[in-house]
């Protein structure tokens, strides 16, 4: 089971129960920007390995998301450390596997790392047949952020009823959310995740900042 299934695994467990009283582009690779669909991610997912891939399927530009933020740092692909790990991973599509949240709610993760000066950021791109798509991604924010659970939830709630391209900063300041628009049917959003509550260099701001750049290269 990979890193990004156990957090769908836990995720599932949250969704449940507390989640639901709250309410790519169609290219094979992934490499060429244009309308975010449900569809053209799930493709994208499917051509991701098992064991995951050395380079982002998604059309993201980190060193100009940087410089939009005014970071003035090396930025690129990959984690600062463990450059053994793989640097995109993904879930759902036709390795969804029955109870799991992508396969409950059909839809697809990709995940990307890469690093801004000495701060490791993932990149987390859902999409799901039905909102909200950032649900699953609940288990991300205590890990990253110091939030409790209770936290964790009232934020993916609040950022679920977010209009689409509105960025919510978590009270850490280094994880980020955007619902993202789709063609066609479904609900998405994108979630970066900086280094670690408390040490990560970059500012809310820009986190924000480098959140909405994002966005705006995946659609």
């Amino acid at each position: 089971m990979t890193h990004t299934r156990r957090r769908l695994a836990i995720a599932a467990t949250l969704t449940a129960a507390a989640l639901m009283t709250s309410c790519q582009s169609d290219s094979d690779s992934g490499s060429d920007a244009g309308p975010l669909s449900r569809s053209g991610l799930t493709k994208t997912a499917d051509s991701v390995p098992e064991d995951g891939a050395d380079t982002c399927p998604l059309p993201y530009d980190i060193a100009e998301a940087a410089k939009t933020a005014d970071l003035d740092t090396e930025a690129g692909l990959g984690p600062v450390e463990n450059r053994d790990e793989p640097v995109a991973t993904a879930e759902g599509g036709k390795r969804a596997e029955s109870g799991d949240p992508l396969a409950d709610n059909p839809g697809a993760l990709i995940s990307c790392t890469f690093h801004i000066g000495q701060d490791d950021v993932q990149v987390h791109t859902i999409a799901t047949r039905k909102p909200s798509a950032i649900a699953p991604l609940a288990p991300v924010v205590p890990p990253l952020t110091g939030a409790s659970v209770d936290d964790a939830i009232s934020y993916v709630n609040a950022t679920a009823k977010a209009e689409i391209g509105e960025v919510a900063v978590t009270e850490s300041g280094n994880l980020a959310t955007v619902r993202l628009k789709l063609d066609g049917d479904g609900d998405a959003a994108l979630m970066i995740g900086v280094g670690e509550a408390g040490s990560a260099s970059l500012t809310p701001k820009q986190v924000g900042a480098l959140a909405e750049t994002l966005a705006r290269q995946v659609q």
